[in-house]
């Protein structure tokens, strides 16, 4: 079933009931939509987007921040035959420009964090952009871009029944490679469903769960997370803030059952609690019965840690990749936590190989590179067949992570063959950085590695040598990147 249709389903079955919230406890905001809000909205946006010329195949750009708004328009976009391109929130002007150029989209929807870097790069985007169309307040609307608000009150919420097939094209996500160079993920409808039941069994959703949903949608890993409750009509959460007290309230307030965190989060909920800032005894947190991880390596040592504090809680890990359709290819299993450590073992569906390098299976127990098949592999590198050769090799996707199998069958990674950063569930490309900080006079060579950190998993570490009559490095270096030295939370913005 194409999830377009679970949507329209889940509005016949469940139409007045609640689909989702949105909290933004910086502003005392709460907004909600029910299924037959989310799927008339995502009917007017695809009937808006056709009328501007949107046919089957054309690319659209989605760049928005976390709210109620930003699943309607994926499902609008869907809806009309197109693609849907959700970009990162960190990219810089250049990479937003290369993604557009590169998919060649024919409309470009934002919101109002993004009127700046999509200015700067409009005259290049306009290339292949025929409709800028603007998320947000009309206060704040450039005068180039049209208003969603108005395109979705002119345009009728009805389906526009565009005949599709399971096998079509959906979307593309852009990846960075060992070069920094984005990659467009190209996903079919069939990944898409596949990661819905994936994600339901895995975690065994009914219609009464609901769902706290705080990493960013344009990630592969919130959004098919989500999909395990959507695929029963269960309700879900957009929590715009990661506060720990932001966090435990949510939870209390809208009796949520299950919530993704990244490492960071859990560390600073279990801090705030162990250092009185929260005190449990505020909340009520009967109905949470499910924290799952996943993005990046988890210390076994934080799940022990959290058990003493939530003994009551089931655990799943989760790993995947964007060329996975995101998590679930393996899971740690809620009934094996006292593997916590190991990633766990073949998700539904799903089969692996821990292989040498020539791709010859590797003795149990000897470390290998980490190779999946399943239904959820991407279909290619969107025009890119070099580097999709490269990435799947007789049905297999090659993950670029090397692992071990011990004697039980649980999958354990070991190290990453690929040259990227992972900090807080984010991926960082040191040749990025490198090319930013040798923009510096005074700096005449630079090399970028991660260095551990219980916390983040990795923080970027930055080996720099310097020109000569440099005199004070370590003042002016924390003054011009006080970033990259020091948490290591962020990429350079321009």
């Amino acid at each position: 079933m194409l999830i377009t249709e679970i949507l329209t389903r889940n509005a016949r079955m469940y139409g007045p009931e609640t689909a989702l919230i949105e909290l933004e406890p910086e502003r005392d905001r709460r907004v909600e939509i029910t299924w037959r809000m989310f799927n008339d909205q995502a009917n007017a946006i695809a009937q808006a987007l056709i009328a501007r010329g949107v046919v089957q195949g054309d690319r659209v750009i989605h760049l928005m921040m976390n709210c109620i708004e930003w699943l309607p328009t994926y499902f609008g976009i869907l809806r009309t035959g197109a693609l849907a391109l959700p970009l990162n929130f960190r990219y810089i002007s250049k990479t937003i420009a290369n993604c557009t150029r590169t998919a060649q989209a024919k409309v470009f929807i934002f919101g109002p964090e993004f009127i700046e870097r999509v200015t700067a790069v409009r005259d290049d985007l306009e290339q292949s952009v025929t409709s800028f169309i603007f998320v947000g307040p009309e206060n704040s609307r450039p005068a180039w871009a049209e208003s969603m608000d108005r395109l979705i009150a002119e345009s009728p919420p009805l389906d526009p029944n565009v005949a599709m097939e399971i096998c079509d094209d959906a979307a593309l996500y852009f990846t960075s490679g060992t070069t920094g160079a984005p990659k467009a993920v190209l996903l079919t409808h069939r990944n898409l469903e596949h990661v819905c039941y994936v994600e339901n069994l895995h975690h065994r959703q009914t219609h009464e769960d609901n769902f706290l949903c705080i990493p960013p949608l344009y990630h592969t890993g919130a959004k098919m997370h989500w999909f395990g409750n959507f695929i029963v009509g269960a309700k879900a959460v957009i929590l715009k803030g990661v506060e720990p007290r932001w966090i435990l309230e949510a939870v209390s307030q809208e009796k949520v059952t299950i919530v993704w965190l990244l490492v960071p989060w859990a560390f600073d909920v279990l801090f705030a609690i162990a250092n009185g800032d929260l005190k449990l005894k505020n909340y009520n947190l009967d109905h949470w019965r499910l924290m799952h991880i996943g993005a990046q390596p988890v210390p076994a040592s934080l799940i022990r840690q959290w058990r003493k504090v939530f003994p009551r809680h089931q655990y799943d890990t989760n790993y995947g990749l964007t060329e996975s359709t995101g998590p679930g290819c393996v899971h740690l299993g809620l009934e094996n936590m006292h593997k916590a450590g190991a990633i766990g073992r073949p998700g539904f569906d799903w089969e692996f190989q821990i292989v040498d390098d020539n791709l010859k299976p590797a003795p149990q127990g000897t470390p290998g590179e980490l190779i999946l098949k399943g239904p959820g592999i991407m279909k290619e590198y969107y025009q890119n067949p070099e580097e999709t050769a490269k990435a799947i090799v007789n049905g297999w996707l090659l993950t670029g992570d090397v692992a071990r199998l011990d004697e039980e069958g649980f999958i354990w990674l070991v190290d990453r063959k690929k040259d990227v950063i992972i900090t807080g569930g984010e991926n960082i490309y040191p040749v990025e950085i490198e090319d930013f900080l040798m923009n510096h006079p005074d700096i005449q060579d630079v090399g970028v590695i991660g260095m551990p950190s219980l916390r983040l998993g990795e923080i970027v570490t930055a080996i720099i040598q310097l020109s000569l009559g440099f005199l004070y490095p370590a003042r002016s270096l924390h003054s011009t990147f006080p970033v990259i030295l020091g948490t290591g939370r962020q990429r350079p913005q321009q």
